[in-house]
């Protein structure tokens, strides 16, 4: 059976979405692994969310199709209010285009929806573990 990577010590996922069984789907699974999760319900509240806590933010695993504030603008107010933060993008629906211009400005994965928690636990580590 393959093993999972599992959190290191104090690593925290904000995760970003507006469907409520992607939340408890998501959460459950990343808690399981040893993360402390915060959510945000969309990207407004992700914003004032890692405004208040970009040190204690490892990762940002945001969706890119959400009302209030949608991923692309999310993702660059995230990028201004840290240049290093490390965002793992997510949809459903979403042009190869379209992630190929945030992979340029700095996003560091995508994952098609729905997720598989194997391959979403391995492409977490993979951008924790980046130097």
């Amino acid at each position: 059976m393959l093993k999972l990577p599992h959190a290191k010590e104090n690593e925290t996922i904000l995760v970003v979405d507006d469907e409520d069984a992607v939340w408890s789907f998501v959460i459950e699974a990343l808690q399981k692994l040893g993360y402390t999760v915060i959510l945000a319900e969309n990207g407004e509240e992700a914003v004032e969310v890692y405004k208040q806590n970009p040190k204690e933010i490892s990762l940002v695993f945001l969706d890119m199709i959400m009302p209030k504030l949608g991923g692309h603008s999310t993702f660059y107010k995230l990028m201004a209010i840290d240049p290093s933060v490390r965002v793992l993008l997510s949809s459903g629906h979403v042009s190869e285009s379209e992630i190929e211009d945030l992979y340029e400005q700095g996003a560091k994965g995508f994952m098609h929806k729905p997720h598989k928690i194997k391959d979403l636990a391995f492409e977490i580590r993979r951008i924790l573990d980046e130097k």
